[in-house]
């Protein structure tokens, strides 16, 4: 079985891992309301991708006074 053959120091670990972190997500505008959405993603705001409506949103109810 194979071993480690030498100790593995710890600026030697974090020089390896400094790739390891997360990105920021591009956000485009969504052509129909304007909002920040994901690209290739439905909006989550109006539900539609690529100029069609993919997903019925719900509309937030009115209350009655």
């Amino acid at each position: 079985m194979a071993l480690p053959g030498h100790r593995r120091t710890s600026s030697h670990k974090r020089r390896r891992a400094a790739h390891f972190a997360l990105k920021k997500t591009n956000l485009s505008v969504c052509p129909k309301c304007k909002k920040p959405a994901m690209s290739h993603h439905i909006c989550k705001f109006c539900g539609t991708y690529a100029g069609r409506e993919v997903i019925k949103m719900r509309t937030p109810k009115k209350k009655k006074k």
